[in-house]
């Protein structure tokens, strides 16, 4: 029996499949939904009273939360802001700034 795995772990079957700029859009994505999720949690706010706070229908942020669809920036927003949030355009971190 032969072992054709692409990768020996994640980090390296992703770098192999997509281009760094794929892979950092997909971690923004991921770190903003986190960042949704964890601020209505920490408020205490059902999907459903998210919904009647922000005019976005709960099924659509069900969908965001669990990264089904990629959502329009206005919807973004109309979300984070009962939550008390916002977005911010902030330079990106390089490798020299990571450590």
């Amino acid at each position: 029996m032969s072992n054709n795995a692409i990768g020996k772990s994640w980090s390296d079957v992703r770098n192999q499949l997509f281009t760094p700029d794929e892979i950092a859009e997909s971690d923004l994505r991921v770190a903003l939904i986190g960042e949704l999720i964890k601020a209505r949690q920490e408020k205490g706010i059902s999907q459903k009273k998210l919904e009647e706070l922000s005019g976005v229908k709960q099924p659509v942020i069900a969908r965001m939360e669990k990264g089904v669809t990629s959502p329009q920036l206005d919807t973004i927003l109309k979300v984070l802001a009962p939550l008390g949030k916002t977005l911010a355009i902030v330079p990106l971190q390089t490798a020299e700034n990571k450590s």
